[in-house]
């Protein structure tokens, strides 16, 4: 099979041809039909997550078709499509893991970052952190759903409530989030690069009460605050933005430092959480749910051999929406 291999941190991931992996206990063996480039992968290759497995083939948002399982599996069948996310293992005994916090595990393996993810032609995942995909929605267009759509969904449960709700940096996540917080009646304020006016008029698109650039302030304070991008200036900004009492939710797993700020931003019981992972119960909850609302994707498809290439152009911010990988 081809993958796309990262071999060391900072460089270009090389096509190399592998065997076809088999099935252990407890594993299937995948046929990837079509696996998103996440902001992730990207922390991944510039080497600012510490410690992936080397040599490494990344990819978390893997759609695709079981080929064969292991011993010991009996929920999946050949040919059933199938999504696989971040989350690839847990210990399943730790205090986290057995109080609902498995996104917590201090043991945990993760998809395309320790263990071999889906820039590949096949890909080997434990069953019980696989799940059924459903519907007739195509593949390009679901696999965003297995991190950006998770993690977004993540991060507006820790939103709360909020009617007025901000999303800084308007990408893969934010564009399918915005589309669940319309549907359930909020109104969505959408922070973009200053001056990007395309992203701006995609977010008006979706739905967006209100768009404009992240140096800008909203009309009106918001409840809430949700960021993607990876830029710790924003968590001021975004505090100063929120109203008392608001909770700006920081859903990256990696971000610049961020700069002081006097505490008149953070008190009146304003408050900065973060989101870690995903538990299998926000992918059940999130993976019913977004047929139920018809949520799009805006995709751009890249080859296998184009991994690069699309690497390049999300960190360039060349297109709105998600890029994804087609074997």
């Amino acid at each position: 099979m081809l993958a796309m291999v990262l071999q060391r941190p900072g460089e270009a991931l090389e096509p190399l041809e592998r065997p076809v992996p088999e099935p252990g206990a407890g594993e299937l063996l995948i046929k990837v039909r079509a696996c998103g480039v996440c902001r992730t992968d990207l922390h991944v290759v510039d080497g600012e997550l510490p410690e992936p497995k080397l040599p490494i083939v990344p990819g978390h948002e893997i759609v695709g078709d079981v080929v064969r399982s292991g011993a010991e599996v009996d929920s999946f069948f050949a040919g059933e499509r199938v999504g696989v996310p971040w989350l690839g293992w847990t210990c399943g005994t730790c205090l986290y893991c057995r109080s609902g916090q498995e996104n917590l595990c201090e043991q945990a393996k993760f998809t395309g970052y320790t263990l071999d993810g889906g820039y590949a032609e096949y890909v080997l995942a434990d069953a019980r952190f696989c799940f059924p995909v459903e519907g007739r929605a195509e593949d390009a267009a679901v696999a965003p759903f297995l991190c950006a759509g998770l993690i977004g969904y993540r991060c507006l449960r820790m939103a709360g409530e909020a009617k007025r709700l901000g999303l800084y940096g308007f990408g893969a996540a934010a564009h399918l989030l915005a589309q669940v917080a319309v549907a359930q009646g909020r109104s969505v304020y959408a922070f973009s690069r200053p001056g990007d006016v395309a992203a701006q008029d995609f977010a008006r698109g979706l739905g967006a009460y209100w768009a404009g650039g992240s140096d800008e302030p909203p009309p009106e304070p918001l409840d809430a605050a949700i960021i993607f991008a990876p830029v710790g200036a924003l968590v001021p900004a975004a505090l100063a933005a929120v109203r008392r009492g608001g909770v700006v939710v920081c859903g990256g797993i990696h971000m610049s430092d961020i700069p002081s700020f006097p505490y008149d931003l953070l008190w009146h019981e304003r408050s900065i959480k973060s989101v870690a992972n995903l538990t299998r119960q926000d992918a059940r909850d999130f993976l019913s749910l977004a047929p139920r609302l018809g949520l799009q994707s805006e995709v751009h498809r890249y080859a296998l051999v184009e991994a690069n290439q699309a690497l390049r152009d999300l960190r360039d911010g060349a297109f709105s929406g998600a890029a994804v990988l087609i074997p």
